[in-house]
């Protein structure tokens, strides 16, 4: 969605509300697409002393796999943000300000990657999730699977050998 800045200048209460919806459905994180119901955004743009303050909050319910069991885990998710929004200029360049060429601003380019950059990089279904078998790939939340899961290191083989016989 666009947003026209002048608009927002030349309007009586100098404040433009937005609120729709955005299917990132394509997006791909971690070779997963987190994003199968549409992403809700709303907020305003309020002009104030001269001030492009762009004041919003994204929406998703996202799906991700357990990091430990590949169950899906199932959530929603919050993001606020809070952008000040200028016109391109030779000084020296600050972070939190975003520069704008012209007046129309597409809400999604500045947007979406804050809901991306928010994104868990871990996901669990519990905190105290076992994961899954090395061995057999059992999940073992579900119950132990009976594997010898027994790391032996390789310099030490030899004696295990020794212990076997006895």
């Amino acid at each position: 969605m666009k947003i026209n800045l002048s608009e927002a200048v030349a309007s009586k209460t100098q404040r433009v509300d937005f609120d729709y919806t955005v299917d990132l459905s394509g997006e791909e994180i971690d070779l997963e697409h987190p994003f199968q119901a549409p992403v809700r955004l709303h907020g305003s743009l309020n002009v104030q002393g001269g001030i492009n303050r762009l004041e919003a909050e994204i929406e998703a319910h996202v799906t991700r796999a357990c990091a430990r069991c590949l169950e899906p885990v199932e959530y929603d998710k919050r993001v606020p943000v809070s952008l000040i929004l200028t016109r391109k200029v030779d000084s020296e360049e600050l972070d939190d300000i975003i520069y704008v060429e012209s007046d129309e601003v597409e809400l999604d380019e500045l947007l979406v990657p804050e809901l991306i950059l928010d994104m868990e990089t871990v996901v669990l279904c519990r905190e105290d999730c076992k994961g899954l078998c090395p061995k057999c790939g059992k999940n073992l939340n579900e119950g132990e699977c009976g594997c010898d899961r027994r790391v032996i290191d390789p310099r030490l083989a030899k004696l295990q050998e020794l212990l076997n016989k006895d």
